[in-house]
């Protein structure tokens, strides 16, 4: 009895691994309703619904706006208190270290923007079933895809210098632990490899607004070689963008709603309300501009006609930076608030308000404070507005640094883009700056203080020029240790 027990467990046993070899061998992810690679990529709409996808990771980098400015200068943390959102007290301090919850987030945004990018670049000839799938505007989409992938690289070079650098496809986890670290100047050259094929290949105009085009290719290229020191280059390839784009009247009004993508606009990040998240796991995952609730002044409160929201008193600009503006220069009272002459002056809106409780200055960055009506479910997290990542005036201020610092200067040219810029801020020509040489190049840098503050660029401007030790110096800047962050 007992040995025929033993006989017919082993029979069970042996059936059991039959039916669950069988279930293995025969399992498909339909049964479960799950899509796999296998349907995807065999039609055009596959195509063109997963490079929407590769752009999902920009809006995904929302912190590097306020950290590029934070870790400077023109702002400090703010906050609730020292503990408050700790990772950019850090950076705040310059006390961050590889341990760095902002750092680590903007690291892995960034790279799996290159994974999708990549991902499609493995099927630009034949999908998975070696199907070649051809349609119009192919091309221009892998064009868009190389953009993305050297505004990815890009992100990435100038915060931690030489990083992980690949581009045939996308890694596995367990691949990914494997890539070593290229040098900076590798990472620049496929930069340089990747926009010079997005700029044979793309449009100057999109359809769609937040589309990459041929100028905002050419734009970041000739950053890129900016940050590099090559001038020529940069000077050249910038040219190719004036003219097609103008200055507004109206320095304010860039940063409202009715000024997303207009004509100053080389290139926005997007940000929408319309598919509203709650998820406070993953702030910057929505489709919402999370850095807009940040920036607010806390517990603000006032009649309804008061257009302004309550946010948490994040990124404050200092006064340091506001006293940097000259009497005239309307680019002040559009970028910083100072809520308590804001409070005086506007009696019939009852403005009430918490001061800052953290390294309170009494400045708001007006650019991105949070105004009524432009977000939606979870408030917090689903701000529609855009980052003004690459405006015209930058365009006209980087040709302008160019052109001084060519091997031929050419000061009357960079004197041009220059002062194109101050009439703007000033209404007239009465501020223009006729200076050259070295004089000319500060004068184009402090420009570029007032006009970009708060847009997250004065950190890496004051570390690609070479000036951050010495303006940085007393708020904790170490040279050689703080031109870069530390890879998470």
């Amino acid at each position: 009895m007992k040995q025929l027990q033993i006989k017919l467990t082993g029979v069970l046993l042996l059936a059991m691994v039959f039916v669950s070899c069988n279930k293995w061998v025969d399992y498909n992810p339909k049964d479960d309703f799950k899509i796999t690679d296998q349907e995807y990529l065999r039609s055009e709409a596959d195509y063109r619904a997963m490079a929407v996808g590769a752009y999902a990771p920009l809006q995904w980098l929302n912190q590097l706006v306020p950290v590029g400015d934070m870790i400077t200068d023109n702002s400090v943390s703010g906050g609730e208190s020292a503990s408050d959102v700790f990772s950019l007290q850090q950076i705040d301090d310059f006390s961050h270290g590889p341990i760095n919850f902002t750092l680590s987030d903007l690291w892995q945004s960034s790279y799996e923007g290159i994974n999708r990018v990549n991902y499609l670049g493995q099927y630009r000839d034949k999908n998975l079933q070696g199907e070649t799938i051809s349609f119009p505007g192919k091309d221009a989409l892998y064009g868009e895809l190389s953009f993305l992938r050297a505004y990815y690289y890009f992100t990435l070079v100038k915060m931690y210098g030489g990083v992980p650098l690949f581009v045939e496809k996308r890694l596995t986890l367990a691949e990914s632990g494997s890539i070593p670290r290229s040098s900076k100047e590798d990472v620049y050259s496929q930069i340089e490899t990747d926009l010079t094929n997005a700029i044979a290949a793309l449009p100057v105009t999109q359809v769609e607004q937040g589309r990459a085009t041929k100028y905002a290719a050419q734009a970041l290229l000739g950053k890129v070689y900016l940050y590099q020191k090559k001038y020529d280059a940069a000077a050249s390839m910038l040219e190719n963008v004036i003219g097609k784009f103008s200055l507004v009247t109206n320095f304010s009004s860039i940063f409202l709603p009715s000024g997303e993508n207009g004509p100053e606009s080389v290139f926005e990040i997007q940000y929408s309300n319309g598919s509203a998240t709650y998820d406070w796991a993953h702030q910057t995952r929505g489709q919402g501009n999370y850095s807009v609730q940040q920036c607010g002044v806390r517990g603000l409160n006032g009649s309804a006609a008061m257009p302004y929201s309550s946010g948490w008193s994040t990124n404050l600009p200092t006064q340091n930076l506001a006293a940097a503006y000259e009497a005239g220069d309307q680019r002040k009272a559009g970028t910083v608030l100072d809520i308590e002459a804001y409070k005086t002056g506007n009696p019939a809106l009852n403005v009430t308000y918490q001061v800052a409780p953290y390294k309170n200055t009494g400045l708001y960055n007006q650019k991105y404070l949070p105004r009524k009506g432009e977000t939606s479910g979870q408030i917090e997290l689903n701000y529609s507005n855009n980052f003004r990542t690459i405006r015209y005036a930058d365009v006209l201020l980087m040709a302008a640094e160019a052109n001084n610092k060519a091997t031929a200067a050419n000061d009357i040219k960079a004197q041009n883009y220059l002062n194109q810029v101050r009439r703007r801020a000033f209404g007239n020509n009465a501020h223009d700056i006729l200076t050259t040489g070295a004089t000319l190049y500060d004068a184009i840098l402090n420009e570029r203080r007032l006009e970009l503050a708060m847009e997250g660029e004065r950190f890496f401007d004051l570390v690609r020029t070479g000036k951050a030790a010495t303006v940085l110096a007393p708020l904790g800047f170490v040279a050689g240790k703080h031109e870069l962050f530390p890879i998470p």
